[in-house]
Parts: C-alpha cells; sequence; structure tokens
C-alpha cells in the first residue's frame, strides 16, 4: 500500500507529490517575483534581508541556497562571499531555477554563482562541504523534510549552519484569524489576478497551515543532527527563522 503525504490539505501518494508541486511552481515561475512582492507588500524583502545577516558568510565561502526560485538570497550572498567564494543555486523545478539563472545573468552575477537542479532529500553534494546552506520558502514544499533537513546538516561543515526561512504561526490568537482571512481570500484572488491562477496561491496558503511551527520545527531539526538551533520570529511570528548549528 503507497504511503501518503499532504499536498495543502489533501492526502496524496508520497511519491506523487513532487510533481504536483512542480506544476505548482511550472505555473507560477514567470509571475513569481511580482506575486511576492503583491502578496507580503514588498515585506519578503526585509525578511530575507534578516536571514542573509544570521548567514555568517564572508569573502571565499561556499554557501548553498536550496529551493533557491528566482535567486533573491543567492544574488546577495555572491555579492557576500566575493570573486573567491562560491554560491550554489539548486532547485528541483527547472522553471524556477530558469528565472533565478536569468535574474543573476540579467544583473551580470557570473564567475561565483553555479547552478544545480536537485531534490533537497537527496544532495549531490560532499559531506562537510558549504559554510552555509540556506533555504527560503522551500521548506514546507518538501516531502519529507526531516530527510532534507538531514541532508542539509550533512554538507555543511563543523562550524557551518543552515539558515531556514519559513512561514510559521501567529504568536496571537486574533493575528492567526487575521491572517487566516487574509491567505485564504486574498491570495488566491491575488494569483486570479496577476498570475491567471488561483489553485496555486490557494494551495501555498494551505501548504502554510500545514508546516510545523516554531517549537516543532527546532525538535525536528535537532532529530535531525543539528547541535543547537536558534529561533527568531519576524513579522509577530506570521515568518519564522530558524538557524541550526554543526560543531
Amino acid at each position: 500500500m503507497s504511503e501518503h503525504t499532504h499536498f495543502g490539505y489533501r492526502q496524496v501518494p508520497v511519491e506523487e507529490k513532487a510533481k504536483l508541486v512542480g506544476r505548482v511552481f511550472d505555473s507560477v515561475a514567470n509571475r513569481y517575483d511580482v506575486m511576492n512582492d503583491a502578496m507580503s507588500l514588498g515585506i519578503h524583502r526585509l525578511w530575507k534581508r534578516v536571514a542573509l545577516e544570521h548567514t555568517g558568510l564572508r569573502a571565499g565561502m561556499r554557501a548553498l541556497d536550496l529551493a533557491s526560485g528566482t535567486g533573491d538570497l543567492a544574488l546577495k550572498m555572491a555579492g557576500m562571499v566575493g570573486e573567491k567564494g562560491l554560491v550554489i543555486l539548486s532547485d528541483i523545478n527547472q522553471s524556477m531555477l530558469s528565472e533565478g539563472r536569468a535574474k543573476l545573468d540579467n544583473v551580470g552575477v557570473v564567475g561565483n554563482v553555479d547552478y544545480c537542479l536537485a531534490n533537497a532529500q537527496f544532495l549531490p553534494f560532499p559531506s562537510n562541504h558549504f559554510d552555509c546552506v540556506t533555504i527560503g520558502f522551500g521548506l514546507r514544499n518538501v516531502t519529507d523534510k526531516g530527510m532534507a533537513l538531514r541532508e542539509m546538516a550533512r554538507v555543511i561543515k563543523p562550524g557551518g549552519r543552515v539558515v531556514v526561512l519559513e512561514f510559521s504561526k501567529p504568536i496571537s490568537p486574533m493575528i492567526s484569524k487575521a491572517y487566516d482571512l487574509y491567505s485564504f481570500t486574498a491570495l488566491p484572488a491575488l494569483g486570479k489576478i496577476l498570475a491567471k491562477d488561483a489553485d496555486s496561491y490557494r494551495y501555498l496558503a494551505e501548504s502554510i497551515r500545514m508546516h510545523p511551527d516554531q517549537d516543532a520545527l527546532k525538535a525536528l531539526m535537532i532529530e535531525s543532527g543539528f547541535d543547537h538551533v536558534d529561533v527568531q520570529n519576524l513579522t509577530l511570528g506570521v515568518v519564522a527563522l530558524h538557524i541550526g548549528y554543526k560543531y
């Protein structure tokens, strides 16, 4: 009998989830940046700036950006590691990875970046290889989050860190209710208007609700091999930053 997992609020066979998520991002890839600005009123840029402050990256270091999408984090990290460093943009979805590559090419970022089509659960990199791994708003779409986190812990060097930026649980019931109302009405409506795809953004709203909250994700990261995990709420817990350390 096939094992099942969630795709939004639906239960689907484990082996089908990656394909279904892939269809979502194939659909929204060319409007992804526009939708991010519209959905968050531009605040996603601030969230990403805070995440970058916790990477610990310096000139000459090596970083991996998982679920890199259109490359917002990777673009900034390329500047942080400099010409002697390296940033790898990785995504499971070819459409999204192509959008990221086009963005970096258009602004002239070459030489210290590379691109890799890969599943976060099966990273094609040696152990103890990166100084930092980042994943921004991508972990909730991974079929087996524990497997992906174990892979992240494996590929970072001792002394390295993994920075997970993801939607989480608001800190008060009142904020949660307002956020639910926004997510399940405004997001599909914006998706229909700007991306011609309400269903994909309905799934994205559902996927946020199904993602582990701050404490549960911290516990999962510890179970997955991290020696210490710091948690920081952003925008009253709408988003949370988890920083996992390997000693």
